[in-house]
């Protein structure tokens, strides 16, 4: 039993020493480094910022460092081509204009008209404008394209229909006879009425008989009850049958 034990003590020293030489074999050990992460890729927003100033080889610098990092970024490849490509060629030559209004900008513009706010140099190019921050109140643009449809003018509302009350006096087969509209008689004006008497009297001496008659018919319409008025129409009258009669 005690041999035993004296042995199991030598094989662990042994067995320590081992480790020791192992370790010391292999030299101190490297202490793990900290991964760095891959930088971030660049947005198109400065790109797009130095567009606005019209800072094309600044632009195309960042655009192909975008490619580098991400060559399948899709608003990179865009602003690749609003630069290098003709904007016709984008955009097409059909177009209409449009008159800028304050507070846009190009970019809202594009994203408007365009769908992309990234094409907007491509509309300022299709415009030959240089600088696109620069865009003032009152540009006539022509955007690429048809003009959207003008908003359906709305529709006025049914009016419900009137109910015609029935006349006093129905036909056999129940139809409703229709009751002419009663004219109604001018208003009395004796001042008027007199005036007219002398221009109907006055026509009359010059011989014309139907002037005559048409202007002493409307002083009896103002003056029904005035006794020369009534004389002189019928005297009018007269002489206007005497003259048809004999012509």
């Amino acid at each position: 039993m005690t041999i035993s034990r004296s042995y199991a003590r030598i094989m662990l020293a042994s067995l320590g020493a081992t480790l020791v030489l192992s370790a010391c074999s292999h030299g101190p050990s490297a202490t793990p480094q900290p991964v760095s992460a891959a930088p971030a890729l660049e947005t198109s927003d400065s790109v797009i910022a130095l567009l606005n100033q019209g800072d094309e080889a600044a632009a195309l610098q960042q655009i192909k460092a975008i490619q580098r990092r991400n060559p399948t970024d899709p608003s990179a490849r865009v602003l690749e081509e609003s630069i290098e490509k003709d904007p016709v060629e984008l955009l097409g030559p059909k177009s209409f204009p449009y008159t800028v209004q304050p507070g846009d900008t190009m970019i809202m513009l594009a994203e408007r008209f365009l769908g992309n706010k990234v094409k907007f140099y491509q509309l300022a190019r299709y415009n030959g404008v240089k600088i696109p921050a620069t865009l003032a109140a009152g540009t006539v643009l022509r955007v690429p394209g048809t003009p959207p449809a003008p908003p359906a003018a709305a529709r006025p509302a049914a009016r419900e229909p009137v109910s015609q009350k029935p006349s006093r006096g129905k036909a056999a087969s129940g139809s409703t006879a229709p009751v002419p509209a009663a004219s109604a008689a001018p208003a009395a004006n004796p001042a008027l009425a007199r005036q007219l008497r002398g221009a109907g009297l006055a026509a009359l001496n010059q011989g014309k008989v139907d002037r005559a008659v048409a202007l002493l018919s409307r002083a009896a319409a103002l003056d029904p009850a005035n006794p020369l008025i009534a004389r002189d129409l019928s005297r009018a009258q007269r002489i206007a049958h005497t003259v048809q009669t004999h012509q």
